[in-house]
């Protein structure tokens, strides 16, 4: 009597890897994301009331004054909330971005223009160098402002299976570079660090009215941390998370996947006058720039000091990133589309906008309710509280120096977990910590630094962060039981990882009296 061969065994799981599957197991069993953000909002609004009556003695750096917590179930909160519902989601900054990106994208991928880039880089590139390359482009995205949210991490999961590997390392390892890689800087400064420099001068003034913050104070820090971060990330998606997903199995649209076939003649011939097509277009839109006074540029009181008008956040070209993601991704698309066969007229253009649309309708409804949450915590005022209440904490504690860096970064990690906005976590803690610091000597480009290290390495964790919802949507293209507990276990090590070495790289420049930027210094006064 014949009998089958046993089934071979799955290897040991260790440790880590049973850690991170309880944590998606119990992150998954979490409500709907949608619904997650309604319940927050509701427990936001429950809080406020409770908290409404209470007399704090922490002052709001914003206002000067004590700081309130606002009842948000007062009737004439409750009237706001329903007057400001739509501007609200309307208005909520990553819906745009995505949406209009992704019609250009769409078009891209439906006329085939992005499979067939994909399978011409993936001939010539090494696979061991994927993921080193992939956290790479996510931290250059930094330049882009949000871009790299609705282009590198989707992308980072077409690239990985196309080459044989898990789409959601693809994902974790982009996400890393775009996300958890905030604070480095691969040679071109991002719209983020005038806008840091600005807080972080406003608040030194608070002392001493004559501190001058340049904008590019952190960049020789940031700019090494590139290779910290690439590191981390390289290993940690090699060793860690894609070995734990070799028990994930890839469910998702089998006719929506990227292949892996040898470009056909035709194709490669598209391919070829699409790549020149994009070429001519951004040649053309180079010589705008170049055009003395563009209007591309910054001008009068919107450029900072020490800032190429180009790069300020105000400028023009800053804002109109997401447009020029559309049109660079449209007119490639459409060339390629015009000669490999699959646009024949202007109808095929159109139905892949409506495809890339079709497929974020659950991301709108997330949308939704996440802006409306965001919204409520924000005028509760119980996020400026607990920012402002650890700060004070943390000043009351008078712990040695380094011990008092490494508290800043661990205190802006937390506090990011709840407030999303860098810019907003900054105004609220670096009115306590720049000053009290200056008192000790520490200079405010050395306290800057450690917020943007806390800032950066708990980005990829929170729900709370407003594309969290949308990489979960990407997740779930391949992954259909993907959640939010799948998205933080994935992204868990990178940043604990980061939190704890990130921190070590900061003291060691510290230690050794290592630059940390143009016009910096480690002490106060700067000697």
């Amino acid at each position: 009597m014949s009998s089958n061969p046993p089934a071979p065994a799955l290897p040991a799981r260790g440790y880590v890897t049973r850690f991170l599957d309880a944590v998606e197991r119990v992150g998954n069993r979490l409500p709907d994301p949608a619904m997650l953000f309604l319940l927050l909002m509701l427990l936001v609004w429950v809080v406020s009331a409770m908290l409404s009556n209470v007399s704090f003695e922490a002052i709001d750096p914003r206002s000067g004054e004590a700081i309130r917590i606002r009842n948000m179930l007062s009737g004439s909160a409750l009237v706001e909330f329903m007057a400001q519902m739509v501007p609200t989601f309307v208005n909520f900054p990553p819906l745009g971005v995505v949406l209009v990106a992704m019609l250009g994208l769409g078009v891209a991928e439906h006329t085939g223009f992005i499979n067939a880039m994909l399978r011409a880089i993936l001939a010539v590139t090494p696979r061991l160098l994927l993921t080193p390359v992939l956290i790479g482009v996510g931290i250059l995205s930094h330049v882009a402002v949000d871009a790299g949210y609705v282009l590198v991490i989707p992308l980072g999961a077409v690239i990985f299976y196309a080459a044989g590997r898990h789409p959601l390392a693809g994902i974790a390892a982009a996400f890393a570079g775009v996300s958890g890689g905030f604070s480095a800087t691969m040679g071109v400064p991002s719209s983020l660090d005038p806008l840091l420099a600005g807080l972080t001068q406003a608040a030194a003034h608070i002392t001493d009215p004559g501190v001058v913050v340049n904008p590019l104070n952190n960049y020789f820090f940031t700019t090494a941390s590139v290779v910290l971060v690439v590191a981390v990330g390289w290993f940690l998606t090699d060793r860690v998370i894609e070995p734990r997903l070799k028990a994930t199995e890839v469910d998702g649209d089998p006719a929506a996947m990227p292949t892996m076939d040898a470009l056909q003649p035709a194709e490669s011939r598209a391919l070829l006058w699409s790549g020149v097509a994009i070429v001519v277009t951004i040649l053309a839109f180079v010589a705008t720039l170049l055009v003395p006074g563009t209007p591309w540029a910054a001008s009068g009181d919107d450029v900072l000091p020490g800032m190429n008008p180009l790069l300020t956040a105000a400028a023009p070209l800053m804002r109109s990133i997401v447009a020029l993601i559309f049109v660079f991704f449209l007119v490639p698309g459409v060339v390629y589309g015009c000669l490999a066969g699959t646009v024949t007229s202007h109808r095929d253009v159109i139905k892949g906008m409506s495809k890339a649309m079709s497929g974020m309708g659950y991301y709108i409804v997330m949308a939704f309710f996440c802006a409306q949450f965001i919204y409520a915590f924000a005028q509760s005022n119980l996020g400026a509280l607990l920012a402002i209440e650890g700060a004070g904490w943390l000043q009351a504690m008078n712990l040695p120096m380094g011990v008092t860096l490494v508290g800043i970064v661990l205190l802006s990690g937390f506090v990011n977990l709840l407030v999303g906005s860098a810019s907003a976590k900054w105004a609220l803690i670096g009115a306590v910590m720049v000053p009290m610091l200056m008192q000790l000597g520490v200079s405010p480009d050395l306290t800057q630094a450690a917020y943007r290290v806390g800032d950066s390495s708990t980005n990829i964790i929170t729900p709370l962060m407003p594309y969290f919802p949308l990489i979960v949507v990407f997740c779930q293209k391949y992954v259909k039981s993907s959640g939010i507990g799948t998205l933080i276990a994935l992204m868990l090590p990178f940043s604990i990882a980061l939190l704890a070495l990130w921190t070590a790289f900061l003291l060691g420049f510290w230690a050794l009296g290592i630059p940390l930027g143009i016009g910096a210094s480690h002490a106060y006064p700067a000697a």
